[in-house]
């Protein structure tokens, strides 16, 4: 069994309507506009989200940067028109996170402050973002020095985030101490890198070897492609590629991939996940682009046959969700730009009917971070056939 029918809704079958959808996509964003309780208070974090943690939440995964982040590319790319003025809101929402850092009061891996998802460094990559300064870039460039021996070899904490956060910035500001700052970090990620091709991941007392994008194989490998040298990166795909194959679960022509690099897909829990963070979802994210083809199809077909899982959430952030809706961190290791709004072409060809235009590239990833799941439930079921 790929996944647990009974865990997810079914799609719907509308036809793509893009206007439809930019109407909703202006909704959402107006949604989360009144959504925000003042520069003190910035939106409301959902209770599982803020577990062990403050309210209210300031980092990029769950928390107010990450929204803000959404509200400004969607701006960039011409799809809405936030009220706030974000960048005003990123420097209080930098001055919220340094007066009480929202991070779970459990044991983090460290310097749990370099840590682009939960940590400093993701806030700030967002004020600097929105309202630049040589002091903001400083400190930022702190962080990612700071974080060059993580042990954590995950995206969330580790080094690899840091590498996404240096080439940002060297790609925003041609400053080339950033990309001396990327080197140093891939240098160390790559010697830590096993014989086997697999990180082991140090966290919350754990020893892991995971394959997933936020804490694992094909985040890191994500991270580290975009600047590392062509020796180096052909043998990175080639090796990846190889324990992609070697772990995915194949059934009538579909893939899931297990959490870690294990046989069984259930984590913990029982539960068999088709997310980015857990499951073929991110797999397929992560490694569109040296991922044998076939693999890569029937990882991204087996979305469309389980839908979008069924959560008690009404949330405006950047968390734990469908993998189909390609949230956050999928942008980011793509970088931020362009290729947000770029799918992957093979999955666009795959998923569209005959004599029907593919939506592919008509609408930013971003507003996928807005979603709020109780009234949104059929722009999620569209936006979700985008893999």
């Amino acid at each position: 069994m790929l996944y647990r029918p009974e865990a997810f809704e079914p799609l719907t079958e509308d036809p793509w309507n893009a206007d439809a959808v930019g109407d909703q996509i202006r909704e959402i964003v107006a949604d989360t506009d009144d959504a925000l309780r003042g520069s003190k208070l910035m939106w409301r974090a959902d209770d599982w989200d803020r577990w062990q943690a403050t309210s209210p939440m300031k980092n990029l995964y769950v928390g107010a940067a990450g929204v803000l982040w959404a509200l400004d590319e969607l701006r960039r790319f011409g799809h809405a028109e936030t009220r706030l003025d974000l960048a005003e809101l990123a420097l209080s929402n930098l001055e919220l996170y340094r007066a009480r850092p929202d991070q779970m009061k459990i044991e983090l891996p460290e310097p749990r402050e370099s840590s682009l998802l939960c940590g400093e460094t993701g806030v700030l990559l967002v004020a600097w973002r929105l309202a630049p300064s040589a002091g903001l870039a400083d400190d930022l460039l702190a962080h990612v020095r700071a974080n060059v021996s993580n042990e954590a070899e995950e995206v969330m904490w580790g080094t690899p985030g840091t590498l996404i956060a240096a080439r940002a910035m060297l790609d925003w500001t041609a400053d080339g101490r950033w990309r001396v700052a990327w080197q140093a970090s891939a240098d160390a990620l790559w010697s830590r890198r096993g014989e086997d091709g697999l990180w082991t991941q140090r966290l919350y007392r754990q020893e892991l070897r995971s394959l997933n994008p936020p804490h694992g194989l094909v985040g890191n490998v994500q991270a580290l492609r975009p600047l590392l040298d062509s020796q180096r990166r052909d043998r990175l795909e080639r090796d990846s590629a190889a324990i992609l194959e070697r772990t995915a679960v194949l059934e009538h022509g579909l893939a899931n991939w297990p959490p870690h690099d294990r046989p069984t897909l259930s984590g913990p829990d029982g539960q068999i996940r088709v997310q980015w963070c857990a499951g073929g979802s991110g797999i397929v994210v992560a490694a569109a682009d040296y991922l044998e083809e076939e693999l890569l199809l029937a990882g991204a077909e087996l979305p469309w046959h389980a839908g979008p899982p069924l959560l008690e959430k009404d949330p405006v952030d950047l968390s734990r969700d469908s993998g189909q809706r390609l949230r956050l961190p999928e942008g980011l290791c793509a970088h931020w730009g362009r290729a947000l709004a770029r799918p992957c072409p093979q999955l666009c060809r795959a998923r569209t009917r005959p004599g029907e235009a593919a939506p592919c590239g008509a609408w930013p990833r971003p507003v996928l971070a807005l979603d709020r799941r109780s009234r949104r439930r059929d722009l999620r079921c569209r936006l979700s056939r985008r893999s």
